[in-house]
């Protein structure tokens, strides 16, 4: 589930250039970021979109636009099943994939600036899974590491079921992306809250900022409104749908039904309890840990674009405006800050996001692809206080994401082209 999706390239320009005239995906901003530009995409961008979905395979997707601190635009497009044709509507809910991260790092910096975790202590010091190897190294990886990818543990391990978590090198020296790392950091959270990822993020994030619509966890409502995956290519047939997260999680779900405790207050030890049923009802290989089932603070977040934006809006300036519950002035701007450690202009880290300088001034930003099917990307400028939230259900989404955000903003990101 990596944070940046490595194919790619620039569009070459010099006829139209040469010619005075830009394709629409560049043609509504400047490339330099026009700060007076805004970002809600132009229409004849959003007319030509359902041409450009085709060509990718991308059935559906969602837009978002935050404007002067507030959600200000979204729309939908395409179908969340492409053998149904059911349209994506206002209320669709999209994996998140690894926007999940962002969210998950706010509610840390909220527990840190509540003296709840000490953003430097050794990570063991609160709790210590079965599943991690011997390494002196463990020993020093804290929640900054985590949040900024440097405890130098893998993204994810080939066979969790069988292999013990280690680093593959020294924590704080270099960036490694970690989902990882997130779920250890979950484990340490739900130890000091003695609640479910979810239920502490509905209580502290989620329910004062208007979220409804988000949640780590599953239920057969949240099946209802949920895209399905279309993978770009596929062997029984392009873009056909495809399950991802469904097929294990509604096992999972008929045991918590049964049990009379729903998926969004499972810890690690429900989840642990409830492995071997739930691998005796799915295929061979698709449940391996308990991290399958769990709520997964690296990759579970199910939310609508409009709800993204609103989290998003947290991270912009607030001033005087900031509610008791939201960040500390100087925590938020810790998590816009950039990490020195390894970095290069299209992979510095922030806490929890990635932050690279553009010739209209720093932007925040990070992706997400869930299994190489559903791509999502936001991207936000603090000071001005803007952003755009794209979320899709197809293999290739990345490719109509970066045609989007660079026709809307003028930012064309060094991070797209790696």
């Amino acid at each position: 589930m990596p944070t940046i999706v490595h194919a790619g390239r620039r569009r070459f320009l010099g006829f139209a250039c040469a010619a005075g005239v830009l394709p629409w995906h560049l043609a509504s901003a400047s490339m330099s970021g026009d700060s007076a530009q805004s970002w809600i995409p132009d229409p004849d961008l959003l007319a030509d979109l359902p041409r450009v979905m085709a060509a990718f395979a991308v059935p559906g997707l969602a837009i978002a636009v935050v404007e002067d601190g507030k959600e200000t635009w979204q729309q939908g497009f395409g179908v969340t099943h492409v053998e149904r044709g059911t349209p994506v509507q206002a209320d669709t809910l999209f994996e998140a994939a690894s926007l999940s991260k962002p969210v998950f790092a706010y509610l840390v910096l909220q527990l840190a600036d509540a003296g709840v975790i000490d953003l430097d202590r050794p990570l063991v010091a609160y709790r210590r899974p079965d599943y991690l190897g011997r390494h002196p190294w463990l020993d020093r990886i804290t929640a900054r590491d985590v949040l900024r990818h440097t405890t130098g543990l893998p993204n994810w391990r080939p066979h969790p079921a069988t292999e013990l978590l280690v680093p593959q090198a020294e924590p704080g020296t270099r960036i490694d992306y970690s989902g990882e790392a997130f779920v250890w950091l979950q484990l340490v959270i739900e130890t000091l809250t003695g609640q479910s990822l979810d239920q502490t993020m509905q209580a502290r994030l989620f329910s004062p900022a208007g979220m409804r619509d988000s949640s780590y966890a599953w239920d057969d409502a949240m099946a209802a409104r949920s895209v399905h995956g279309h993978r770009a290519h596929d062997a029984d047939g392009e873009g056909m749908p495809t399950q991802m997260l469904r097929e294990q999680w509604s096992a999972a779900q008929r045991i918590a039904r049964r049990n009379g405790t729903p998926l969004s207050a499972w810890t690690w030890d429900d989840a642990a309890r409830a492995l071997p049923e739930v691998q005796a009802h799915t295929p061979p290989e698709l449940v391996n840990w308990a991290g399958d089932i769990l709520a997964n603070a690296a990759a579970s977040l199910r939310t609508t674009v409009r709800d993204y934006a609103t989290f998003v809006s947290l991270v912009m300036a607030r001033g005087a405006q900031r509610a008791s519950w939201e960040l500390n002035e100087s925590t938020r701007e810790q998590m816009l800050t950039p990490q020195t450690i390894g970095a290069t202009p299209w992979s510095a880290k922030g806490l929890g996001w990635n932050v690279e300088p553009t010739p209209g001034g720093p932007v925040f930003h990070h992706s997400g692809s869930n299994g190489g099917i559903f791509k999502t990307f936001a991207m936000g400028d603090a000071m001005r206080r803007r952003a755009i939230v794209v979320m899709t259900n197809g293999g290739s989404g990345q490719y109509v994401y970066r045609r989007i955000v660079r026709a809307a903003t003028g930012h064309d990101l060094l991070a797209f082209d790696r």
